[in-house]
């Protein structure tokens, strides 16, 4: 899960990148409002790249998950107000 995500971000920023490199090193030759169109397309990449990377898959394990530290659970609850233990 983890590998397919990192490599979905790698994938998502090096277009971005392509983008910006197309834009200003070719594309704005040609048209200039077509290369500000890129450098719009490209900005809004990373928030998008940043969410997928960091969504939680089904197997990943969640921060509220137990360690399996009794002792470490029990002070985790303790801290969270969570009345007794798992």
């Amino acid at each position: 899960m983890y590998t397919r995500r990192r490599h979905v971000y790698f994938a998502m920023m090096g277009t971005c990148i392509g983008l910006f490199v197309l834009a200003w090193g070719v594309v704005r030759l040609w048209s200039v409002p077509v290369a500000v169109g890129m450098c719009v397309a490209a900005m809004v990449i990373p928030p998008c790249a940043a969410v997928i990377a960091n969504r939680r898959g089904p197997d990943d394990r969640w921060w509220d998950d137990p360690s399996g530290d009794p002792q470490s659970d029990r002070w985790w609850d303790e801290l969270d107000g969570r009345g007794g233990g798992r």
